[in-house]
């Protein structure tokens, strides 16, 4: 498809804000809109969002980006072709079919408040923590959907009463969303796509449909479950009552899936988004591999109903840039996130401080969530400075773990070299601006760090899967990599392997502080 009036709008849908940018032919952003929600924290470790807010930030955003397009001089009107979707994963809602009302707040994907029901089934089932491993690929967790759907379906009236009516249905943020953006209780679309439902425990990675064997040994009635499609179809038109009624919707992916279209990552190429969290991806091509070090099996993406499907393996870390925002928010250390990097220049080290922000667990590829979060080393020596540098440090600590056990699971082989024999680490997301932070990855991961002029990546492969759905891009524009690799910014390894080793040493004693916490009294 050519033209210059040829535009693709993407939906970001994040676990802290909403965002809608319309992409050109070229896929340059030409317009853009974002909002802010409410974080809601009932009890400790319980992390809300209310449905109908973020529905809302979803139809400010795109009717704000469509007038700044337009004033812009863009003819969006006539120009917008597809729209693509793309939502923070594993976050959980269930509503009223018949009212389009949410019976309960969204539980977030951070939200820790089903660990006693994870508890209690790793002792129930014969295989323990990893008995739907084989399955769906992901360890019993009460970061996946399945887990906050049973705390739902058992301690909330409302929705057992709606399953009993068969009025609930069940679903993470992007099928709220296009129930809602395609008519909601009007015949609205009860769908998600196969990368969120990777995310739920539910699904089955072989067959790419809902386990009945699973949905039997954990309860869950199969009928308040959306029906699962690929990443990039057309899926249905957006209703009456939107700003931009009438367009389709043809790309869905969960965030991290998103990112590593929008980086086109291929078999044996890995990103890292640095958000609230942070989340690495490597894809492993169409082999499902098996991680025997603490990673998850997971989809990284099927663009298209008869498209072949590539697999990944994924290392989630619960807290990255929201240990930032905690110097700002709760410490008053800094007051913007984007101080911290002036800060932590001011000295040349940590000065021997360590800091693991695991305020409500860790995830990959520890799984304690009886772990809290430390600072140790501290001394009559540390200041802010150092406190800040060593937040810093976390972020990249945590993600050498996850690489470090990729690299145990997939091999050698399983990461593809670029012509020096380097491994690329590809990485996007706001946080990736601090170009101390990118510094700080490459010396600890002893690799080069790949930063693309376009940072905001997530947005972008939605766009992109949406356009191929209705033919804007194809698979070969999307994936070749020669022009868009032209602006990106490369940050290599400065410091000694030496130093390097004592350091990530240093990282694991840390580490090892951090387990059995859980239960301090107040």
């Amino acid at each position: 498809m050519s033209g210059e009036d040829v535009f693709v709008g993407s939906i970001d849908q994040g676990t802290t804000s909403t965002r809608f940018i319309i992409y050109d032919r070229a896929a340059q952003p030409i317009g853009s809109h974002q909002v802010e929600f409410t974080q809601f924290y009932p009890q400790s470790g319980w992390v809300e969002h209310d449905p109908m807010e973020i529905l809302e930030s979803v139809r400010l955003c795109i009717a704000k980006a469509v007038d700044k397009t337009t004033a812009a001089g863009y003819n969006v009107d006539s120009g917008l072709k597809a729209i693509g979707l793309t939502n923070q994963r594993e976050t959980t809602v269930v509503w009223s079919k018949s009212t389009g009302s949410p019976l309960y707040n969204a539980i977030v994907w951070m939200d820790a408040r089903t660990s006693s029901i994870c508890r209690k089934l790793e002792k129930e089932l014969p295989g323990g923590r990893s008995h739907f491993v084989e399955t769906c690929g992901l360890p019993i967790s009460t970061y996946f959907s399945a887990l906050k759907l049973l705390w739902l379906l058992e301690n909330v009236d409302a929705i057992k009463e709606a399953v009993k009516r068969g009025d609930a249905l069940f679903g993470t943020i992007d099928t709220w969303l296009i129930w809602n953006l395609t008519g909601g209780k009007e015949n609205g679309l009860h769908v998600t796509d196969v990368s969120n439902a990777s995310r739920t425990m539910l699904m089955n990675l072989k067959t790419l449909d809902w386990d009945k064997q699973t949905l039997n040994t954990l309860g869950i009635p199969s009928e308040i479950l959306p029906k699962i499609i690929s990443n990039a179809e057309i899926i249905g038109d957006i209703s009456k009552g939107w700003p931009i009624a009438g367009i389709p919707i043809s790309g869905c992916l969960g965030d991290q899936h998103a990112a590593m279209v929008g980086q086109a990552c291929r078999k044996g190429e890995a990103k890292s988004t640095y958000g609230t969290g942070a989340f690495i991806l490597l894809n492993t091509g169409e082999e499902r591999v098996q991680s025997k070090h603490g990673l998850l099996t997971t989809l990284a993406y099927k663009l298209g109903p008869e498209a072949p499907v590539n697999y990944a393996l994924e290392g989630s870390i619960a807290i990255a840039g929201a240990a930032v925002q905690w110097l700002r928010d709760s410490l008053g250390i800094i007051k913007s996130a984007s101080e911290i990097e002036e800060l932590a220049l001011q000295v040349d080290s940590s000065g021997g401080v360590y800091f693991v922000p695991a305020f409500n667990g860790l995830f990959a590829p520890w799984w304690r969530d009886d772990a809290r979060g430390v600072c140790i080393g501290i001394t009559r020596f540390t200041n802010k400075s150092h406190i800040a540098r060593a937040v810093l440090e976390s972020m990249c600590f945590q993600v050498k773990d996850v690489l470090d056990s990729m690299n145990k699971d997939a091999g050698e082989k399983g990461e593809a070299k670029n012509e020096k024999g380097e491994f690329l680490l590809r990485v996007d997301g706001g946080a990736t601006v601090n170009n101390l932070l990118m510094q700080i990855q490459a010396d600890l991961l002893g690799n080069p760090v790949v930063r693309p002029a376009d940072i905001e990546t997530t947005a972008l492969g939605a766009a992109y899967a949406a356009g191929l759905a209705v033919g804007v891009w194809t698979e070969n524009e999307i994936f070749s990599s020669s022009e868009k690799t032209k602006k990106d910014t490369k940050f290599s390894p400065i410091m000694d392997e030496e130093l390097r080793k004592k350091k990530a040493d240093s990282w694991c004693k840390a580490i090892s502080r951090t387990f059995d916490l859980a239960d301090l009294s107040l």
